[in-house]
């Protein structure tokens, strides 16, 4: 089978909802044992209970990835009744809206507590388990690191930073066999962006969605399941000769948004 993930242990982090959840669903199906980390210990379970309906193997932790202390004991855990873990997804991220100006000190460290040293956290828990069996890290970045987008400075600059670190740590492991790569969606249509609209846009709902979507050359958001089959590929061997890469998964967005 291509793609195959048997006999590997697979990290996913925001794991209980939208990408992730269907990332994580992916890989289970696909053979690997499933470790969810997710902030809402609930929609985890419910993953990883969906997950082993059909077939696959997953369990669910209640993670917060910017508590260090908290990242490096469910990694330990994780760790401890397997044979280490293969494949990391840092997944977990929350946006904002807002030009530099109407962006808090509150907002702007919460983002960079989430976005960027949860990022770091997970990645200071899991290499040291992956150098003995090598591995693969895929990380969560967004077209808002190549392209300047209205009112999302603070995103931006968060996933700026992941590609950033994306690029550090697939030079640094090369030697001991562990790729890292990230990848950048457009908008996908997830439960948040749902919810954004409907708080945002009481009784337009539907309108704004389409004209959301329409500002995607494809004219259309993607679907989770889309972006979970380029992670899949990346993540899996035969993916072996790529490292260091970030790939827009965009509908078109970065080159034909003119």
């Amino acid at each position: 089978m291509m793609f195959d993930l048997k006999g590997k242990t697979a990290v996913v982090t925001g794991g209980g909802s939208g990408i992730g959840r269907a990332i994580s669903l992916l890989f289970a199906k696909q053979g690997a044992t499933v470790f969810i980390l997710d902030y809402d210990k609930k929609t985890a379970d419910t993953v990883a209970e969906e997950a082993v309906k059909a077939g696959g193997s997953a369990e669910a932790f209640a993670c917060d990835v910017s508590n260090q202390q908290q990242v490096k004991d469910v990694v330990e855990s994780i760790a401890a009744k397997t044979r280490g873990v293969q494949l990391l997804v840092n997944n977990a991220g929350v946006a904002h809206v807002g030009t530099v100006e109407t962006t808090s000190e509150e907002d702007f460290n919460r983002l960079l507590s989430v976005n960027v040293r949860g990022v770091y956290n997970c990645l200071q828990a899991v290499i040291p388990h992956m150098k003995h069996t090598g591995g693969a890290i895929l990380n969560m970045a967004s077209i808002a690191s190549s392209v300047g987008l209205p009112d999302r400075f603070a995103y931006s600059m968060t996933k700026g930073a992941v590609v950033g670190m994306t690029l550090s740590v697939a030079k640094d492991y090369i030697g001991q066999k562990i790729r890292c790569n990230c990848i950048s969606p457009a908008r996908v249509h997830t439960p948040f962006v749902d919810g954004f609209i409907s708080k945002n846009y009481p009784g337009n709902e539907q309108e704004m969605f389409e004209k959301l979507s329409r500002t995607q050359p494809i004219g259309r958001m993607a679907e989770p399941e889309e972006i979970a089959y380029l992670v899949l590929y990346l993540c899996s061997d035969e993916a072996s000769f790529i490292t260091g890469c970030d790939y827009p998964i965009d509908g078109g967005f970065i080159k034909l948004n003119n």
